[in-house]
């Protein structure tokens, strides 16, 4: 239950989770500036953020800004395993638990008073948990909304508590920067900064109508809120997630249309299998389609998301006709996004390519009975979805995908919870 004048909602956040865990397994990097990836900085320890290291950033502009860091190739299944264990202390605590990504969590703890204490006495016991059982560190920020909570703990890092007093929040939100609101990223802080809009107490103090006519209805409207501490969002423990997503970092190399075109199948291929996951699959699990149905979601939007070569970024977006777990349609729809997009990737290079589906939604159909043509229907994706969850995700693929390096997959939550 949503409690609106107690601060029982805690975001907790592990603190530079890859980096944590890798300084966790060897304690020879303990306190020592570490970067996780090599061409690009996947994660970074605090060590190494406070020489400017930041995560996205080029691998040897890392090194020059720490030359001393140390730089581990990421191990994605370990990652998975501390989150997992991670996700059980938090389960543990509560049953009110919202997962935003592997690392971090809403967590509502308004209703356990009498059983547990305080959310305060709560947030330090589930701090110390994940101390002694994970063997890692995180930050909690505890309020009475969503957003606060999340301010709170981004504030509070890296290892920190923060409580966001009911009666001070005001007092402690207006002071700072834009950029700690909710969905204000460098294009929107851009905007703001130009308009002299430097504070969060600056954009309660444009009015709405003001923020709409700079940002957009969409985007004024939620900075308003925001700003004026309105965010009536419940920790919603079994919240289907609104969109699915997958990016590869491609360095500065050049690549050719078809190497494009074979990454961006391997892509697809992966998200639509994560779309057709039956309810309950692993971080991991690449499970789904032995069953009549999709057992999952469908997508009803395509989103590429391209960054150039001077490192700026770009989005392109198709609305199908009908919403599909469909390989085959995804894919077509992904494919005349990159080829739109394909003289500006010519005149600038490309070194990360990504593909969202969003708009999502449940589907229960059987898709068997389809009328398709089985060569290209549902039905060989449901075919093909079985012989994986049998003898491994690896075991089929395009011929496009033999003997090429698919890149890091990325370990996330289970697509329902």
């Amino acid at each position: 239950m949503f409690v609106r004048d107690l601060a029982s909602i805690l975001h907790a956040d592990l603190d530079s989770f890859y980096a944590s865990v890798e300084q966790r397994d060897d304690p020879r990097l303990r306190d020592r500036p570490v970067i996780v990836g090599g061409g690009v900085v996947l994660a970074a320890s605090y060590q190494a953020k406070a020489y400017g290291v930041r995560t996205a950033m080029n691998g040897r502009q890392a090194l020059a800004l720490c030359p001393a860091a140390v730089v581990v190739p990421p191990r994605m299944a370990a990652y998975s395993d501390a989150s997992r264990a991670v996700f059980a202390i938090f389960r543990d605590t509560t049953p009110e638990v919202e997962g935003l990504s592997i690392d971090e969590a809403f967590l509502e703890v308004g209703g356990l008073a009498r059983i547990a204490g305080s959310p305060v006495t709560i947030a330090a016991r589930l701090r110390a948990r994940v101390a002694e059982e994970a063997g890692l560190p995180i930050t909690v920020g505890v309020a009475r909304t969503k957003f606060l909570a999340k301010v709170a703990s981004g504030v509070g890092k890296p290892d920190g508590l923060l409580v966001v007093d009911p009666a001070r929040e005001r007092e402690f939100l207006h002071p700072l920067a834009v950029e700690r609101l909710w969905g204000v990223g460098r294009v929107t802080a851009a905007t703001l900064h130009g308009l002299g809009v430097r504070t969060v107490a600056d954009v309660a103090g444009l009015g709405e109508p003001a923020l709409v006519s700079f940002l957009g209805p969409a985007a004024g409207r939620h900075l308003h809120a925001l700003a004026h501490l309105r965010d009536p969002r419940p920790v919603e423990p079994h919240r289907s997630r609104r969109s699915i997503g997958s990016q590869r970092a491609l360095g500065r190399r050049h690549r050719s249309p078809a190497e494009l075109d074979a990454i961006l199948a391997g892509t697809v291929d992966r998200l639509a299998r994560r779309l057709r996951a039956p309810k309950g699959a692993d971080l991991d699990d690449d499970a789904g389609g032995d069953r009549g149905g999709t057992g999952g979601r469908v997508c009803r939007t395509v989103v590429l998301r391209l960054r150039f070569g001077d490192y700026t970024r770009a989005t392109r977006s198709h609305t199908l006709l009908a919403p599909t777990a469909h390989t085959p349609t995804l894919l077509g729809a992904a494919r005349r996004l990159l080829t739109a997009a394909a003289p500006e990737i010519a005149d600038r290079g490309i070194t990360l390519l990504g593909l969202s589906l969003t708009n999502l939604g449940t589907d229960d159909a059987v898709q068997l009975e389809l009328p398709l043509d089985a060569r290209s229907g549902p039905a060989l994706d449901t075919t093909l979805d079985a012989v994986r969850h049998r003898f491994g995700a690896g075991s089929v693929a395009r011929a496009t995908q033999l003997g090429r390096d698919q890149g890091l997959q990325v370990p996330v939550l289970p697509e329902h919870e």
